[in-house]
């Protein structure tokens, strides 16, 4: 019995099948977790989440960025949606769209197991969050997202403002605050506001700007982290954070961590697919 927690797939269903097959995968035993961004790049979105809702029901998907935008596609009208790239519009127009937007729409922003003292999310916490604030604000969020009136946040979600968290924050700005730190985040000050266009590798930021963990004063947190989103970082460890976005979708690699071991395992299986010249990771 083993319990793995795999990177951003971004669409890339066929490097999916082969990992789970080279971690010899047994769906009757095993547990995945997945850090988020099913969909989007990879050209087999539709596919990947076929594959991943069809799993046992002890696997974990926490939303990532992308998977977030399909949703909020997906409430725009037809004429609209008919619009975005081929790999989405095959979800979108799928015979099956309404049970796996359904099913990925339920599926929460963070996952903790404290019997493994791992925690996973797309990708990061507010450098003040510990785990039980972080928790919190997941809730208040995944809450409305399963609501009846799930449709308003879709389509108010998106923006740069609120770029920090406060706990005075209410209404739509709190939870898009809450919705930009679990999906977007990379780099941010000492205050924890984020800085939205800094993608590089660590070193390559403007000054004053921090990766989300090194900020100067972090919450102490009781559980290590589990996170993807970042493919410039690559994979990472330090700090309490295992950072497991290898840039499938980029010509890197797909990689799955193996978490109920004394010392973390790591596979990666790399990726045939080209890298796009001048593209970032996102």
């Amino acid at each position: 019995m083993a319990t793995w927690a795999i990177g951003d797939i971004q669409g890339c269903h066929d490097e999916l099948a082969r990992l789970l097959d080279l971690i010899r995968y047994d769906q009757a035993r095993d547990t995945l977790w997945f850090c988020g961004d099913l969909v989007n790049r990879g050209g087999q979105s539709l596919e990947v989440l076929r594959l991943v809702r069809s799993l046992n029901a002890g696997t974990v998907v926490v939303l990532g960025n992308h998977d977030l935008s399909l949703l909020a596609i997906a409430e725009r009208s037809e004429q609209d949606q008919a619009k975005v790239n081929p790999e989405l519009r095959a979800v979108l127009f799928a015979p099956d769209r309404s049970e796996l937007l359904d099913w990925l729409r339920r599926r929460p922003l963070l996952h903790a197991d404290r019997e493994l003292g791992y925690m996973i999310v797309h990708a990061g916490l507010a450098p003040r969050w510990d785990v039980a604030q972080a928790e919190r604000v997941a809730r208040e969020i995944e809450n409305r997202l399963r609501a009846d009136d799930y449709r308003r946040l879709l389509k108010q979600m998106f923006g740069n403002r609120p770029d920090f968290w406060s706990p005075k924050l209410r209404g739509i700005e709190r939870l898009r605050a809450g919705i930009n730190m679990f999906t977007r985040l990379r780099y941010c000050d000492v205050r924890g506001r984020i800085a939205f266009a800094e993608k590089g590798t660590p070193g390559t930021q403007r000054p004053g700007l921090y990766p989300w963990f090194e900020v100067p004063g972090q919450a102490k947190r009781d559980l290590r982290i589990v996170c993807g989103h970042w493919s410039t970082l690559g994979r990472f460890a330090g700090l309490g954070v295992y950072a497991i976005d290898t840039g499938c979708v980029w010509g890197g690699a797909l990689t799955a961590m193996r978490l109920d071991v004394e010392e973390p395992e790591f596979v990666a299986l790399k990726s045939n697919r080209p890298k796009p010249v001048g593209k970032d990771g996102d």
